[in-house]
């Protein structure tokens, strides 16, 4: 009897600290806060042969605000493309006004356009309209910001923010007052979520404001790239989902606090190594379509895979993608493989051309920027409170 009694009190106590643990599971799963990334095409993608750019922004000029270029409903692509991007929706403002921004780990300010920016890409986006919000604050500040793609303007304002569940009153962010290199961007603005020494605007950035406050339960966030549909991609605040990948995540600490940016061993094609041979950087980027590098070592690489060189990208012939090799990029000891599948992309006409491009910064080390095209492939966790990404394959 004692020996009963024994094992149903051992058989409770499973019982029970598996109720804990799966509470405990559900609870966190709540506290992750996910939002929904949309996979786009520019305008230029987007738009049929007959409807032009220049010929849709003549005839809407008129009305241009109202109009929306999210590109679900202009299916015929034009031969002057560009690459594609993911955006999620935030509101801001009271009433919330909402925006279609990218979630870019390469830059720290968040910025959306404003009524009082009247260049042509602005006239594309969804327009902050300040006067409508009854929780509005000016500020006389102004701030230039350069982008890989293009250039800002604009000023400092507060306003209340929300991404998904998470609010933040009193946002400082940038309204856009001019802008340039973004047009045909089916975007209305840029939430940055690298370190606050990276901000231009002098903004306290969004995610370091919420973490502070304690709106989110861990100072995490991790991106999941969906590979071939529009829908399925997301982004998650405060916690990590297990279903996005396979495996374990594999750690990587940053070089130093303050970017996203880790050491990496080597590049390597058919076990040869063939860039980033003494070691080098490499910045973890989700607001970069491509994966770009050194021109000289890039020109390596396009020839390499044997590509030719036709307008701004290099094109190879469709049928070798199932022949080429994989690029192995090796970071922290461990191998992350690039098949040929993803580094060759297709254009509107279906003609192949390489996810290989050069980096037009300047840096005084050998630096490499890994882009969609790799994170579309490696599920991406991005620890604040540790400062390390954590990478693991995507399902």
């Amino acid at each position: 009897m004692l020996r009963t009694q024994t094992s149903l009190s051992t058989w409770s106590q499973e019982i029970h600290m598996k109720w804990l643990v799966l509470l405990g599971l559900v609870a966190f799963s709540e506290c992750i806060v996910k939002i929904p990334l949309r996979r786009v095409k520019t305008m230029r993608n987007a738009i049929s042969g007959k409807n032009t750019l220049n010929n849709i922004l003549k005839e809407h000029a008129y009305r241009l605000p109202q109009i929306s270029f999210r590109g679900s409903n202009l299916t015929h692509p034009l031969r002057n493309i560009r690459d594609l991007f993911y955006v999620g929706n935030i509101t801001i403002g009271t009433p919330p006004q909402e925006f279609q921004v990218i979630f870019d780990t390469g830059s720290s300010d968040l910025w959306v356009a404003s009524i009082f920016c009247n260049s042509s890409s602005c006239a594309a986006h969804v327009r902050f309209r300040h006067h409508q919000s009854s929780t509005f604050r000016p500020t006389n500040k102004t701030f230039r910001i350069t982008y890989g793609s293009g250039r800002m303007k604009g000023v400092v304002v507060h306003d209340t923010v929300r991404i998904g569940d998470l609010v933040s009153t009193d946002q400082p962010f940038g309204l856009c007052l001019k802008d340039s290199g973004f047009k045909g961007i089916p975007f209305d603005g840029i939430l940055g979520l690298s370190y606050p020494n990276k901000t231009f605007s002098g903004a306290f950035p969004i995610f370091d404001k919420l973490k502070n406050e304690g709106a989110i339960s861990e100072p995490v966030f991790a991106f999941y790239l969906s590979k071939n549909k529009q829908e399925g991609s997301v982004v998650m605040f405060g916690g990590v989902d297990h279903q996005y990948y396979k495996g374990e995540l594999n750690w990587i600490p940053l070089i130093e606090a303050g970017e996203w940016r880790v050491h990496m061993d080597r590049i390597s094609f058919e076990r040869k190594v063939i860039a980033c041979s003494g070691g080098c950087e490499a910045l973890v980027d989700t607001g970069a379509p491509l994966i770009d590098g050194p021109k000289p070592l890039v020109d390596n690489i396009q020839k390499l895979i044997g590509a030719t060189p036709r307008g701004s990208k290099h094109y190879v012939s469709c049928s070798v993608v199932n022949t080429l090799p994989s690029i192995i990029f090796t970071i922290n000891g461990i191998n992350y493989p690039v098949p040929a599948r993803a580094y060759i992309l297709k254009d509107s006409e279906s003609h192949c051309y390489t996810a290989f491009k050069e980096n037009t910064v300047r840096t005084s080390r050998e630096t490499w920027i890994l882009g969609d095209v790799f994170l579309r492939l490696y599920f991406s966790v991005f620890d604040r409170g540790n400062d390390r990404i954590g990478l693991a394959r995507a399902v």
